[in-house]
């Protein structure tokens, strides 16, 4: 066999080998390809109290630090609710300071003074009865005179201990129970007052959390109800792919797995993601074995992964595709 006919041989033979490998190519299953999107950490944020918005200071897009003021509402019922419950602690408190602080010194010195002149007139009732008690004895004045005269002094003295007793009354001051009962009344409208001026902060809407505005619904002039979310905020920090993966494929992406992924969106930019969740979808997510006898139900799982580092550029919906 001469060299024109080995060539033509071995040419033969590449071409039967290149047909072979391409049918061999075209029966094989195609690579399975894994589309899932991107997600981030969404905080609606909602008023705490009824109130008519007077102010929107963000737009979508603003980059904000946690504690930045989103807008500010108009209650006039907080308001005043703050003022009586400031009047109310006033009140409450002057009483607590009355029973601390016991009689001003004029009111203690007035009643010094009305104990001494009862105890004064007592002293000379008692004089006096003991002149006529003695004249009675000895028959110089009738037994009523004596009488009258002993009535004037036990009454003249009992009137000097209760003056006694008032003074110093006035002079210790108030019970220890009426002192811990108004100071403790204090204390509750000292709350009281805590919860109106918490009402009155909370009619400027702070956000919690630091990151992008994502949706704005407050308008100015609009009443915003208690607990609707009037503001979005995405922390583009705290981002993570949702995978819908059957479970054939689901080895995979067990948990702590690591794989690698294109994001379309960011010119095919490869990034490296690590499974931290995984969990069966429900019933409608199930594919079915299309005839009796042949294959099995296979579940799907929701897959959830982040990247190894925060993707710059990436926003919540971009494409994810894992081959």
């Amino acid at each position: 066999m001469n060299k024109k006919n080995i060539g033509m041989a071995v040419a033969a033979a590449a071409l039967v080998a290149l047909l072979a490998y391409g049918v061999w190519r075209a029966s094989q299953p195609p690579p399975a390809v894994f589309q899932g999107q991107m997600e981030a950490r969404e905080t609606d944020i909602a008023p705490k109290v009824t109130a008519r918005i007077s102010e929107v200071l963000v737009q979508e897009g603003d980059q904000i630090a946690a504690g930045a003021t989103l807008m500010r509402t108009d209650s006039p019922e907080v308001a005043a609710k703050l003022a009586q419950a400031t009047a109310a602690q006033q009140a409450a408190q002057a009483v607590a300071d009355k029973a601390q602080n016991g009689a001003r010194p004029q009111e203690l010195e007035m009643a010094r003074l009305q104990w001494q002149r009862a105890q004064a007139a007592a002293d000379l009732a008692q004089t006096s009865f003991r002149r006529v008690d003695g004249l009675a004895r000895e028959g110089l004045v009738a037994a009523q005179k004596r009488d009258e005269a002993e009535t004037n002094f036990k009454t003249s003295r009992d009137q000097a201990a209760t003056a006694k007793a008032q003074y110093d009354m006035a002079r210790i001051g108030a019970r220890p129970e009426d002192k811990a009962a108004a100071n403790a009344q204090a204390r509750q409208v000292a709350g009281v007052v805590a919860e109106a001026q918490a009402a009155k902060a909370e009619t400027e809407l702070k956000s919690p959390v630091a990151g992008e505005v994502a949706k704005v619904l407050a308008r100015v002039g609009e009443l915003s109800p208690q607990g609707v979310a009037v503001v979005t905020v995405v922390d583009l920090k705290d981002q993570w792919v949702v995978l819908n993966v059957r479970e054939d494929h689901l080895q995979r992406f067990a948990k702590n797995a690591e794989f690698d992924a294109v994001l379309p969106a960011l010119d095919n930019k490869a990034v490296r993601f690590k499974v931290f969740y995984s969990a069966a979808l429900p019933d409608f997510a199930t594919w079915r074995a299309t005839r009796a006898g042949q294959g099995f139900d296979a579940r799907t799982f929701e897959v959830r992964a982040r990247p190894a580092s925060p993707i710059e550029g990436a926003r919540p919906g971009m494409s994810v595709l894992v081959q």
